[in-house]
């Protein structure tokens, strides 16, 4: 199994998190499912995400899209062991 784990950090956060939300159908055309996110305790900027992976080059063009907008985020495709 594939997840990518995802972090962000991001000045606005419920403005981001609305964008998110709205974006649930692009995702899963990127073979990604949400399966957690967190928010950092101590730099509340901060966001990391956990995705399962059903297609992985699609959830690589998602990814450079995302990578586009606003702030740095910094991505890892991980394998279960």
């Amino acid at each position: 199994m594939m997840q990518l784990l995802c972090q962000l950090d991001t000045s606005d956060f419920s403005g981001w998190k609305r964008d998110f939300d709205s974006e649930r159908t692009e995702r899963m055309e990127a073979g990604l499912t949400l399966l957690q996110m967190w928010r950092d305790s101590d730099t509340r900027s901060r966001v990391l995400m956990l995705f399962e992976v059903g297609d992985v080059a699609r959830a690589k063009v998602w990814l450079r899209k995302e990578q586009g907008f606003g702030g740095p985020m910094t991505a890892h495709f991980l394998e279960t062991v």
